[in-house]
């Protein structure tokens, strides 16, 4: 067996006595497919990596997408502008009012850029099966209500056919420009422009639950069937209390709006607060579509530093406990939010600054600083990777936290976290291989891989 372990270096574990777990492993008692993990490459990401050396870019894309680094598969992206952008923009903000969206014929050299740095991602990564997930903050403006970039806003119901053309058009220029869309988004935190818009200043469109399923029902989900048949179209989009009661009221508006989405994602931002009960019940009302977290970072919050505190073991630890708590709800996968952020956790043009895995050094730009919750992270991404499976592993008391995946090459990982101020003895018994035991120091996390 092999063990792969990150860990706080501190006296802690010398000033408590030590504790024992013993943990079942059963492969024969599965649960859900892994579709894989991977982050976020927004506006300010490429525009960070497009100021640092290209050996530096290189590094960077290699330590998250390729086998030698942590792994990932997985990638968001925005349609257009976001929050985490030099400013906000979209596609055909001129001519206004006019519905053939006839100034949207290429990408904006933003995007080019973009796919640029992506395409050489997956050269330099060798990365095996890249999937892009991609997600719209807002039309143009004046296909809303409030004409405006962010606040109270609606989708105007004569745009509901352009918008969805809008969608239509970009898929086909990314496809032209030789990076075809793994799946889309019916849009980002629809939520944002409907109660949030009092706290968000950064780009949104509201809907309601009811108007996106007729939306979707007669124009988004029809169009881009139209032409890209296996495209994935994941629902929500939003933080996880809404899901429940969003899925519930498109049924009831819509049955077949449902028929079109192949999988939902929620964000994290409030899961400390409202339980994993709320994933339960969409889950056992919709077992067929895959569930990701599609957006993650610590600093959002008012009590928290909106900015990056480096060598914080505490985010990791963060991390660590909804990993664990979220694909134990039988989640399938996990997308981060930016990949790389500068020493303020932007650029930002609302100064929404938050954390990230990776920091680069924009003073001297020839350094980046890898966070704790890079390594956390890779301790499922590298070792849960696309097509595992993830398989009972019952710890005998609360003494650690853990995690097993039957991985695609028959191997087994098992990931055995320790947030106590104590070390632990571990003791794995798996049904098919027999027993192994080891201790794990106080406030650490460790991958244990064997056949």
């Amino acid at each position: 067996m092999e063990c792969v372990n990150c860990s706080k270096q501190d006296d802690t574990s010398n000033k408590a006595a030590t504790r024992s777990v013993k943990i079942k492993v059963d492969r024969e008692k599965r649960f859900q497919n892994i579709t894989g993990f991977g982050g976020s490459f927004t506006g300010s990401v490429s525009y960070l990596l497009e100021n640092l050396p290209q050996e530096l870019q290189d590094h960077l894309y290699k330590s998250f997408y390729s086998q030698s680094g942590i792994g990932f598969n997985l990638m968001r992206t925005p349609i257009g502008g976001c929050d985490f952008d030099l400013e906000p923009w979209a596609y055909n903000e001129q001519p206004e009012n006019e519905t053939t969206l006839s100034n949207f014929t290429k990408l904006d050299p933003r995007e080019e850029k973009r796919i640029e740095q992506i395409k050489h991602l997956k050269l330099i990564s060798n990365v095996e099966n890249l999937r892009i997930k991609a997600a719209a903050w807002s039309p143009p403006r004046w296909m809303k209500t409030n004409n405006a970039w962010t606040g109270s806003s609606r989708l105007k119901k004569e745009y509901y056919q352009t918008w969805a053309d809008y969608h239509l058009r970009w898929l086909e220029l990314w496809e032209e420009n030789g990076l075809p869309l793994w799946a889309i988004s019916t849009g980002n935190e629809p939520t944002n422009g409907v109660y949030l818009m009092y706290f968000l200043r950064f780009m949104s469109l509201g809907w309601t639950p009811r108007k996106q399923a007729i939306w979707l029902s007669e124009n988004f989900g029809p169009t881009i069937r139209s032409k890209y048949k296996d495209l994935l179209i994941f629902g929500v989009d939003d933080q996880r209390h809404t899901l429940a009661f969003w899925m519930k009221f498109m049924n009831a508006s819509r049955a077949d709006s449902l028929h079109y989405l192949g999988g939902l994602t929620v964000h994290w931002y409030w899961d400390e607060i409202f339980k994993p009960v709320l994933i339960d019940i969409v889950h056992k009302a919709m077992p067929d579509k895959i569930m990701l977290i599609s957006e993650s970072c610590i600093g959002d919050k008012p009590w928290q530093k909106s900015a990056p505190i480096l060598g914080s073991w505490k985010r990791a630890e963060k991390y660590a406990r909804s990993f664990l708590q979220n694909l134990q709800q039988e989640f399938n996968g996990w997308l981060d939010w930016n990949i790389v952020l500068d020493e303020q956790g932007g650029p930002n043009y609302v100064e929404n600054f938050v954390d990230a895995p990776v920091i680069a050094n924009m003073t001297n730009r020839v350094e980046v600083y890898k966070q704790p919750i890079f390594y956390t992270m890779g301790h499922f991404s590298k070792f849960s990777p696309e097509g595992s499976i993830r398989i009972a592993a019952e710890p005998t008391n609360i003494n650690v936290d853990t995690i097993a995946f039957l991985r695609p090459d028959g191997s087994i990982a098992v990931v055995v976290f320790n947030s106590g101020y104590a070390s632990v003895d571990v003791g794995i018994t798996d049904t098919v291989r027999g027993s192994i035991k080891f201790q794990i120091p106080a406030k650490s996390i460790h991958t244990i891989l064997y056949k």
